[in-house]
């Protein structure tokens, strides 16, 4: 079971991919003010902020906290034409598929001194851009495969289901639809294409700093892209915050009327597209975060720690993270009846603090 999560930052050049990606990673990738100054995917991996692993080492006097992670990958900016190879193409394109979330960044502010490959921002014309050429890319996959399978199909009668699938999804690509928006097909059933609109999407709108208190506008940019995830950052902002303590950075926040940093956002919308959760591990040696699938089966669970934790489970010894900070220790939790033993149907809950019971 993979647990991965890695969240593809791609737009047009110059939207803010790049600054958005150094502040999300606190890296220093060039970021400069000309179209493909990204060329190679920039790659970085960062902690996924949960404050209760903090409170766990405390409870558990360790000073050794493993969080769960992210990879951010920076890909290079797409221009109109690149699925037929125009400015990075192919090269591009390639990248994306190897990621699990599109993070589709789109500049929603004009600014004289940024330069933009149209000349002047407009987010609907910039998304429908990017979504043409992915569009365009995934009628090339699925016309090549589609037209022998539809011929082995009339041969092999079992294999009409998937010639249908396969049917149908050429007649939304066709129609100029990514497929992201359609739920009721099972893309599990022709994964092996990595077709790119099938991946979840999250739009990510840069506004500058005044835009982010601007509920119309931001109600406007949620409108183009519904009924799809949409979030709303201040690439500047952000890029001021990744250089301050906690307290200081909160305060700026504040300011602007945010809760919540854009880093902290994103995880968490990545985490909801991709049906994801975490559940903890606690000792006196370390404290965890695992990342698993949502309705993950404790032995399930029990193999993203180690295989052969899946193959010997036995039972899993779970405490809610929230009763067992209120009881204090795990004894106490185990006194108050807090602590209960699940077996293997077990669905695993955000928030266990599991310890497994296995035999290898």
């Amino acid at each position: 079971m993979s647990s991965s999560v890695s969240c593809g930052i791609v737009g047009l050049p110059n939207v803010g991919k790049s600054t958005l990606f150094n502040a999300l990673t606190g890296s220093s990738v060039l970021a400069a003010n000309y179209p493909f100054a990204t060329i190679e995917p920039n790659t970085g991996v960062v902690p996924v902020p949960d404050y209760r692993l903090n409170k766990l080492a405390e409870l558990y006097n360790t000073e050794k906290i493993i969080p769960a992670s992210v990879t951010f990958v920076d890909i290079a900016g797409l221009v109109a034409g690149a699925s037929k190879g125009e400015g990075l193409g192919n090269q591009f394109l390639s990248h994306i598929r190897n990621v699990s979330v599109i993070v589709q960044v789109v500049r929603a502010f004009n600014d004289p001194n940024v330069t933009h490959v149209e000349i002047n921002a407009e987010p609907k014309r910039d998304i429908d851009v990017i979504n043409t050429e992915l569009v365009l890319a995934d009628l090339q996959s699925i016309n090549k495969r589609l037209t022998r399978f539809d011929k082995e199909a009339r041969a092999y009668p079992k294999l009409r289901p998937l010639a249908d699938t396969y049917k149908k999804v050429y007649e939304i690509l066709d129609n100029g639809e990514p497929l992201w928006s359609h739920t009721d097909i099972d893309f599990s059933t022709i994964a092996d294409l990595q077709l790119l609109t099938a991946k979840p999407v999250i739009y990510l709108f840069n506004l500058d700093e005044h835009g982010l208190d601007d509920q119309v506008r931001k109600d406007q940019l949620s409108a183009l892209v519904a009924p799809a995830r949409a979030l709303f950052v201040s690439a500047k902002l952000e890029s001021e915050l990744k250089d301050l303590d906690q307290v200081d950075a909160e305060e700026l926040l504040n300011s602007y009327g945010q809760n919540e940093s854009g880093l902290v956002q994103l995880i968490h919308a990545a985490y909801d597209q991709l049906g994801l959760q975490s559940f903890l591990t606690a000792g006196e040696k370390e404290v965890r975060a695992w990342t698993i699938p949502k309705n993950a089966t404790a032995p399930e669970a029990a193999g993203v720690i180690h295989k052969d934790f899946e193959r010997g489970f036995i039972s899993a010894e779970i405490v809610d993270y929230n009763d067992l900070i209120e009881a204090g220790s795990m004894t106490q939790a185990k006194a108050s009846g807090k602590v209960r033993t699940e077996g293997k149907d077990y669905k695993m809950q955000d928030g266990d603090v599991v310890l497994f019971r296995f035999n290898v």
